[in-house]
């Protein structure tokens, strides 16, 4: 151990704590290198031997775009294990991958931008393969987890420092950069701060990022939530990192301020402290910095706090202790233990939906004809890392089986393109000098994507028949028969360049538009037909190819003729986690794409012995009525095909559960914009249809009792005890959930909510007393009344069993609390977001900075009620504090109007506000109606004496 020397600066010396180096280095950095420090891509202070940084590596289910890395599965399907265990030590993997793969590429960062804890509130959100669930329980049990794996064990060094995305409430990719959510306060308290406070409490997380969208009609960016609730969590410096280009959308699609150095100095005010913008260039972001201190909009203290945030991540990394770091150097990178987890969790990712004829396990004698189109896929998505191992469902059940027991047809429709001149498009073949195939033969993606020295397609006489893969939604995409998709690059001809879909834009898909007496293929990518030309097949607006699509092989004609001798069917479908519903893109329908679905009735039709697996990033609406066993499982990752194949034949007995409800049909949907869960009755929490699947739902080959169901209340928690049971005659995993519900709330309260949860094995016959301890604050709600946290006294059910519609024991509590009181609205007036119900009504932002106000959705018309405000002895007038124009009418119990409020001329802007008065007797304990009629904003209702 090397002391330090007198020469030694504070900020190099281990002995002193982390807050006083701190003080010391900042108060060496010149005013340009703090503003340097600012922009994503920091660099080097070299006269004080400081490295170059850069906030930013994915690692959502695995080290992503640094090349080869164990690939575990999907965000969701992590949630979809219920395995809080399990979780943390795929996070643990991720950071020793990604500690190993920085030892060989600096380009690879410690400061990762994971995990997504936005709630899957609504099934068609394009994203909701990154997050966890619809629950704020489940969610921050599994990101804490995680979450914990990635910082590591050490008391001092964090292995990576994980931040949280993204703050918040974000939830549709459609407009994703220029739509408001519209939060009322009991949704973002009890709703969607809920799942980011617990994991930051949790002390694990070095940070979080701010979402594309506003809340309540301010940016994410801006918000007043990062200083009055997040850095109010913990005593740690939390850093902030913005999302990729939100700082300039905050100005250039936005709107919202006038000039960059205005957003900029807002946002660092706000609390942003490293800006993602303009990818390495960091002069746009410093420029801005600068142009803010000069105009006085920041001063250098502001740029301090930021840079003071950073610094203490990096100091928790071990970067100003590099002899001392416990976490580097490491070889921990594609090992036998990474790849047995990466199985593990794959494994008990799969949820077995339905089993009802006990079709499942295979028997090992069962000849299989497997068909669809994810049967021989082993998928990646936007957020993955290069696969150094996969396996296909195909894959996996030859190995299983025996290949010889298995029959395959990926039914996919395979057709010729003819030409107007009667010649059919050609795909050249790939000479060996271009090197297309990797070492075991695989196309390799490295060599494929984006290349511009394979030649082009042609056309000739025969042509080449192509698989068309119909991925719903009128997208598809063609692949040649050497594995090869059709693929648009930057001269944009068209080539046979791809080893599957992917990229930002994807290149690969197409569109074939009715045209003429033919069809006009369109590519997404660029929005452009193709056209023959002499020099090869390109994109063009100009002189698009009329192609005839002759169709030589139906898919479905290839599903029957491999399934009607089979045992069993197995139809793998789903969805291309690149296509229809990704980041930027949301989906439009629960539905299965029309073609998975005509195969999978082929099938049904050929043999009745079919089981369905879906292997998708999202939940499905599917009729299952002639479907004997339906398993799902998340793209898993590297192990998919194995682990599925195992679940099949019984070597492992599923126990994945839905980490979200499962709609039957899209009319159980909210509008995509509609994020209060409790005015529209959303998720598991508030739903009052019979979902297709239930939250928690999943099956296992064995069978479980529950029994002994006990509490014991203290004075701050609630412990609760089962026991549950195997009855079956195999060793399984069940995993018990505990839920809760007020049984006569004063106002909407969850149907049941979860309050705590345990996957456990257990062998035949063995017995496992499981015990929980509950704060009682998991039972408070936000009263808008105060507002403010509380707990109503009264009865509680507590509900125990499989999922939370399979309810096994329950027991009713009585709980003590604060009994409600009306609404002092004499001495506070009514804060108009603080509403009980609202009908056509928004929150936008009362100023730029803080506050809340409402206006109509529509900016016609909209009504808000506020219950039991309390009017004492009486009072005769009534105040509005509102901006712009319109009319405010006040009754009282859905009564006649008796006071209409406007002002007289209209305020200038939307934060320019005005006070209007005006005559109303009242008394007594009321409900008040205030109904909105034009395009004004309301802040604040007072009443007088």
């Amino acid at each position: 151990m090397t002391a330090p020397t007198p020469h030694t600066p504070p900020f190099r010396d281990r002995r002193l704590p982390f807050a006083k180096r701190i003080d010391d280095l900042l108060s060496r950095l010149t005013l340009d290198e703090k503003i340097g420090f600012l922009h994503q891509f920091t660099p080097a202070v070299e006269r004080l031997g400081i490295a170059a940084f850069r906030t930013g590596q994915e690692a959502l289910h695995g080290v992503a775009w640094m090349g080869p890395a164990t690939v575990f599965p999907q965000a969701v399907g992590l949630g979809a294990t219920w395995n809080t265990d399990l979780v943390r030590r795929v996070g643990e993997a991720v950071s020793k991958e990604t500690r190993a793969m920085r030892a060989r590429d600096e380009r690879v960062g410690l400061n990762v931008w994971s995990p997504t804890v936005n709630l899957l509130r609504h099934p068609l959100w394009g994203r909701g393969e990154e997050g966890y669930s619809e629950d704020p329980k489940l969610t921050s049990a599994i990101a804490v987890a995680y979450t914990r794996g990635l910082r590591g064990d050490h008391p001092t060094y964090w292995r990576t420092a994980p931040v949280l995305k993204h703050w918040l409430a974000h939830n549709n990719e459609t407009g994703r950069d220029v739509t408001s959510s519209s939060v009322r306060p009991r949704v973002l308290h009890e709703y969607d701060l809920r799942a980011f406070r617990e994991t930051v409490e949790a002390g694990a997380t070095a940070g979080v990022m701010p979402a594309y969208n506003l809340v309540n009609g301010r940016p994410n960016h801006v918000s007043p939530y990062l200083n009055e609730h997040l850095r109010t969590w913990t005593d740690d410096d939390l850093l902030v990192c913005s999302d990729a280009g939100a700082p300039s959308n905050l100005v250039d699609s936005e709107h919202y301020f006038d000039t960059h150095e205005e957003a900029t100095a807002a946002a660092l005010l706000a609390g942003v402290d490293s800006f993602t913008d303009h990818g390495t260039d960091s002069s746009k972001i410093t420029a801005r910095v600068r142009g803010a201190l000069d105009k006085g909009l920041l001063a250098e203290s502001d740029l301090d706090t930021a840079v003071r945030r950073q610094l203490s991540v990096r100091f928790r990394l071990g970067e100003f202790d590099p002899e001392y770091d416990p976490h580097a150097p490491t070889k921990d990178f594609d090992t036998p233990a990474h790849r047995a987890l990466a199985q593990e969790a794959a494994e008990q990712a799969v949820v077995l939906l339905k089993n009802s004829a006990g079709l499942l396990p295979l028997a090992p004698d069962t000849r299989l004809a497997v068909v669809g189109l994810l049967a021989d896929e082993c998928k990646l998505d936007w957020y993955s890392g290069t696969l150094i191992h996969r396996s296909t469902p195909l894959e996996g059940l030859y190995e299983r089986f025996g290949a010889e027991r298995v029959e395959f047809a990926e039914g996919v429709d395979r057709v010729l393109l003819k030409t107007r001149a009667g010649t059919f498009l050609h795909v050249p073949e790939a000479d060996a000098a271009d090197e297309v195939r990797g070492a075991e033969g695989a196309l390799d993606p490295a060599l494929l994507a984006g290349r511009t020295d394979l030649p082009a397609l042609t056309t000739d006489p025969a042509g080449t028949e192509l698989a068309l893969i119909d991925w719903g939604e009128g997208v598809l995409t063609l692949r040649a028969p050497d594995g090869r998709y059709l693929s648009v690059a930057e001269d944009g001809r068209v080539r046979a360049s791809a080893d599957q879909p992917g990229g930002w834009v994807v290149q690969e898909t197409f569109r074939l538009e009715p045209h003429e007496n033919g069809h006009l293929l369109k590519h997404i990518g660029t929005g452009r037909p193709v056209s023959v030309a002499a020099d090869g097949v390109r994109v063009a607006d100009e002189d698009p190819e009329i192609f005839e699509l002759i169709i030589v092989e139906r898919g479905e004609d290839a599903v029957t003729r491999v399934t009607s001798q089979a045992d069993v069917v197995l139809v793998v479908a789903g969805n291309d986690p690149h296509i229809n519903g990704r980041e930027t893109e949301d989906r439009t329908t629960l539905a299965l794409p029309t073609h998975q679905e005509r195969l999978l009735r082929a099938a049904c039709a050929a043999n009745p012995n079919t089981v369905l697996a879906l292997i998708s990033a999202y939940p499905y609406a599917v009729d299952h009525s002639a479907l004997p066993a339906l398993l799902w499982t998340s793209h898993g990752g590297q192990a998919t095909g194995t682990a599925l194949a195992r679940v099949l034949a019984g070597d492992v007995s599923p126990a994945g559960r839905l980490p979200q409800t499962w709609y039957a049909d899209d009319s159980d949907l909210p509008d995509l914009l509609d994020y209060d869960v409790i005015g529209s009755r959303q998720t598991y929490l508030y739903f009052e249809g019979t979902p297709l699947f239930p939250f928690g739902h999943g099956l296992s080959y064995a069978t479980f009792s529950y029994a002994d169901l006990e509490t014991r209340t203290t004075d701050d928690s609630l412990h609760v005890s089962f026991t549950v049971t195997n009855t079956g005659d195999m060793t399984a995993d069940e995993v018990a959930q505990l839920y809760g519900r007020a049984v006569d709330p004063a106002v909407p309260r969850p149907r049941r909510e979860l309050l705590a949860h345990s996957r456990v094995t257990l062998a035949p016959g063995e017995r496992k007393e499981l015990t929980f301890d509950i704060p009682l604050s998991a039972f408070d709600f936000w009263d808008v009344s105060r507002p403010g946290w509380r707990r109503e006294p009264g009865p509680y059910e507590l509900l125990a069993g499989a999922s939370s519609e399979d309810v096994r024991l329950r027991t009713t509590v009585i709980l003590d609390g604060e009994e409600a009181a009306p609404r002092p609205v004499l001495r506070r007036g009514l804060a108009a977001a603080d509403f009980d119900e609202q009908s056509g009504i928004a929150i936008v932002d009362r100023t730029k900075t803080s506050g809340d106000a409402v206006t109509p959705a529509q900016g016609t018309s909209g009504e808000l009620v506020y219950r039991d405000c309390d009017f004492g002895d009486g009072i005769s007038e009534v105040s509005v504090t509102v901006a712009g124009e319109g009319v405010v009418d006040v009754s009282l119990d859905g009564g006649a109007v008796l006071a209409s409020l406007t002002p007289q001329t209209p305020t200038s802007g939307p934060y320019d506000y005005t006070t209007v008065t005006a005559g109303m007797l009242a008394e007594g304990v009321r409900d008040v109606h205030v109904r909105l009629r034009g395009p004004l904003r309301l802040a604040h209702v007072g009443f007088s004496g």
